[in-house]
């Protein structure tokens, strides 16, 4: 219990410092550290990481780093793409989605390791060339979410930076936002699933979403540089370990 509750800080924290790897984190903890089957583990994932990304967006909206109409120009999109993703997995067994899953943390470390978040982003960025294609992102990204239970804030970032011209800082609490929209989008597509705990899944949150107030009261104050390449380490020796024990 208590490394479940240690490990549940590290999730919110995550989300709230870098507005997403919520989920990436979730999944191979509820599948090798307390052993829930995979589909269960992907299902509780999104239900963990929608209530932990709604309490983060309090404390980001605060701030003024919430950008709402961009929200609602993503975020249904992404949760129809959530949604089938969700419901597309029934055709995919749980040792491959876990090898997906792998795919994306190695993915996710390849976009933090390139700081694409970083770069300006291009001009006429309010073209309606530029919409479609945020459009088209989010869609994609909101079936990786319902297929494989990641959050895709890794994703998500770079796209309102480089596509929609967010600042850095406003990107990171507006994906919090399209997360949680996702997210509840995908739970409800894997309702009916065996092995979803809600007992569970409500202490687990309870426990992320004090994370994820500590980690965005300290977004302002630690250089995200330093933090994303930490953290994008991380996802490669994960991915590294999780895809091999998915094909074994």
């Amino acid at each position: 219990m208590i490394a479940g509750l240690s490990l549940a800080l590290l999730v919110g924290a995550a989300l709230g410092l870098l507005g997403g790897g919520g989920s990436i984190l979730t999944v191979p903890i509820f599948v090798y550290v307390l052993g829930i089957d995979p589909k269960a583990a992907i299902a509780m994932s999104l239900g963990v990481v929608a209530v932990v990304s709604l309490f983060g967006v309090r404390s980001h909206w605060r701030e003024g780093r919430v950008d709402l109409r961009i929200a609602l120009a993503f975020g249904p999109v992404a949760m129809l793409g959530t949604y089938a993703g969700a419901r597309l997995s029934v055709f995919v067994s749980g040792a491959t989605q876990l090898a997906l899953f792998a795919g994306v943390m190695l993915l996710a470390a390849v976009f933090m390791f390139r700081d694409r978040a970083e770069q300006a982003p291009s001009e006429g960025a309010g073209s309606l060339g530029r919409w479609l294609l945020i459009a088209v992102e989010g869609l994609a990204v909101g079936v990786l979410t319902g297929l494989v239970g990641v959050g895709g804030g890794f994703l998500i970032v770079p796209t309102l930076v480089l596509l929609a011209g967010v600042p850095m800082k406003t990107a990171v609490g507006t994906s919090l936002l399209v997360i949680a929209m996702k997210s509840v989008a995908g739970f409800v597509g894997y309702l009916g699933t065996p092995g979803i705990d809600l007992a569970f899944m409500g202490w687990f949150s309870a426990a992320a979403v004090l994370g994820i107030v500590l980690g965005s009261r300290a977004v302002g104050s630690i250089p995200q540089r330093t933090l994303r390449r930490t953290f994008a380490g991380f996802l490669v020796v994960m991915g590294i370990f999780i895809l091999y024990q998915s094909l074994s």
